[in-house]
């Protein structure tokens, strides 16, 4: 027979007993998922931090998605663009956080056996984050303190919840094991909140919404009469003039640079007679102009998006070239980007009288950070990786054969011209329509050269020419519509444009890499 104290005897003994196996050990792996979460959320706050050398790329999850960037096999890279376009940034930071998951998860139930084991795989993952941030382009000796400390939250706190949730430990009861569970979280998030915040706080947004653009010494002609016609743009024929938020994004960064206008500097360098630095505030002072240029991502599939067309303010490359004085022998304008990012623009096209820009404003706002704010490069003609240098900071005049770029070391076309091309924009793939005149309507596009004649066919039959609306420039896109007169049934429509040179559009299919897609655009349609 068993007495009250007794009983309190065995009830004590019970709940110091801890959880069953399977319990403990998902409450160890649990523990390592909320130790990874106070490493990160500790380095993003280190990261946030307002001093001089610091900045949010160095927190410990971005250091190493940039490592991952610069140093993955050419085919994965082309793979994740192609797979998941513009996210595959998010994409990428998901999959290193499930990895740094399942990682933490192992050291937690390590820690449950031998403790100095699961701190060890902790402490690793912190070099690795130290490492990541020591050897990127643009770090300073302060960029793997945010990934040291986080680590250092991330081993201290896996010590005390393996200690305190084991068998005999301060919290082996439900309760104080949910309260202490949810404390560490909580910490966690609060660190990586905090550290948003201080980011935010010290964000190139206010040094955005300071600058005030001058007006150009030659401004770019209106939208021509004729374009956007409204019926055509509300049912999906794409505007000519993209706004800000809409324009493509594709670059490499996992984060947004953040740079001052009041910080920036570019220096011109290399194979000129005078070496140029410029300040944001000499830059404004030049005699800037507005033109308007239709970049195009070589990512672009055929009939695909990754294309815009927009007014863009700045320096032309030419004039600032000349005012260097370019040396016989080179080629190529090497570019950096404040992030290591590298680009090779061929020289001559730079400088050949096309537009060609230092650009610091866009569709009459000064840059949106996520498209190069303060000042990046566009030229006209040419695909983006071998001509947008977005956050430029160096450019240097050389030869291409004395210098590789990002892309073509990946195996991406030294010298990228762009593809004449065209898409339809209605009616969409595998619409429904009603039998009688149709209006086919799309985008056709040949920076530098222009586009003379666009022509649909219908289920392989003849080409007929379709009208092409006024465009500014051969510099821009321009927009086209054709008539059909639409039968009942299945049909198959299919695009193609002239440039101006011309040359048709090419047939031939041709992926995006390594120097632009090719083909005709088509979709297929049924009519009742």
């Amino acid at each position: 027979m068993r007495t009250p104290g007794s009983a309190q005897r065995t009830t004590a003994q019970e709940g110091s007993a801890g959880p069953p196996p399977r319990a403990a050990t998902g409450l160890a792996a649990l523990s390592g998922v909320l130790a990874a979460g106070v490493t990160v959320g500790v380095g993003q706050l280190v990261a946030g931090l307002p001093l001089g050398g610091l900045s949010p790329s160095a927190a410990p999850l971005v250091v190493v998605g940039d490592a991952v960037v610069d140093r993955v096999p050419a085919p994965v890279k082309d793979f994740a663009v192609s797979a998941f376009g513009t996210a595959d940034k998010p994409v990428l930071l998901a999959t290193i956080a499930v990895l740094v998951a399942l990682l933490a998860a192992a050291a937690g139930v390590l820690a449950r056996h031998r403790l100095a084991l699961g701190v060890a795989v902790v402490a690793v993952l912190g070099v690795v984050g130290v490492l990541a941030a020591a050897t990127r382009p643009d770090a300073t000796a302060l960029w793997p303190l945010p990934s040291a400390l986080g680590a250092a939250a991330g081993a201290y706190v896996l010590t005390l919840l393996t200690r305190r949730l084991a068998p005999g430990g301060r919290s082996t009861g439900l309760r104080r094991r949910a309260v202490l569970l949810g404390s560490v979280a909580a910490a966690g998030l609060t660190a990586a909140g905090a550290g948003r915040v201080l980011s935010g706080a010290r964000s190139a947004e206010e040094s955005r919404a300071r600058v005030v653009l001058p007006a150009p010494a030659e401004a770019a002609p209106p939208v021509p009469p004729g374009a956007d016609p409204a019926q055509l743009v509300g049912a999906g024929l794409t505007p000519y003039v993209t706004g800000n938020r809409d324009f493509y994004r594709i670059d490499t960064a996992l984060v947004v640079p953040d740079v001052r206008a009041e910080d920036w500097t570019l220096r011109l360098h290399g194979m000129v007679e005078r070496e140029i630095t410029l300040t944001f505030d000499d830059l404004l002072a030049l005699p800037l102009v507005e033109r308007w240029i239709t970049l195009t991502c070589v990512s672009n599939e055929v009939g695909g998006d990754y294309a815009g067309n927009a007014k863009w303010l700045g320096y032309p490359l030419a004039e600032l070239l000349a005012r260097a004085g370019v040396r016989d022998g080179a080629d190529t304008l090497f570019a950096t980007s404040t992030d290591g990012f590298t680009l090779s623009a061929p020289l001559a096209e730079a400088a050949d009288g096309r537009d060609a820009l230092l650009a610091v404003g866009m569709n009459g706002e000064p840059l949106p950070r996520e498209h190069g704010f303060p000042v990046r490069m566009v030229i006209s003609g040419l695909y983006g990786f071998v001509s947008a240098c977005k956050w430029v900071t160096d450019i240097e005049v050389t030869r291409l054969a004395e210098r590789t770029a990002y892309w073509t070391e990946r195996g991406w076309a030294e010298r990228a011209p762009v593809k004449t091309a065209s898409r339809i924009d209605v009616p969409r793939s595998f619409a429904t329509l009603r039998a009688g005149r149709v209006p086919v309507a799309g985008v056709a596009w040949a920076q530098d050269r222009g586009i003379s004649a666009v022509e649909v066919r219908v289920d392989r039959g003849e080409w007929a020419p379709a009208k092409v609306l006024p465009s500014v420039s051969e510099d821009t896109w321009c927009q086209w519509v054709f008539e059909w007169d639409a039968e009942p049934g299945g049909h198959v429509l299919e695009v193609r444009a002239t440039d101006a040179t011309g040359t048709p559009q090419t047939a031939e299919v041709v992926a995006p890499i390594p120097n632009g897609a090719s083909g005709y655009d088509s979709v297929t349609v049924t009519v009742e």
